[in-house]
């Protein structure tokens, strides 16, 4: 996420899903998909009203990047 230092590698990117995903209770309703070439966004709420987005760009059928955008405060 773009508030973190950027994460190489398989093992640092599962660490920091587990991680997140253990501390979260959000509920990801997606608003919004586009796609532009090799790249896809998802604009998504949550119930609790938590907003964000995440860009992805795939290369040979893989996410090669992604960045994300969220309102941590609410």
């Amino acid at each position: 996420q773009v508030m973190w230092a950027p994460l190489v590698g398989r093992d640092a990117i599962r660490a920091m899903f587990a991680r997140e995903f253990a501390r979260a209770t959000m509920v990801c309703r997606v608003e919004n998909i586009f796609q532009d070439g090799d790249w896809a966004i998802l604009e998504w709420t949550d119930p609790k009203g938590l907003r964000g987005c995440g860009f992805f760009r795939i290369a040979d059928d893989r996410i090669v990047f992604q960045r994300g955008y969220f309102d941590e405060l609410s």
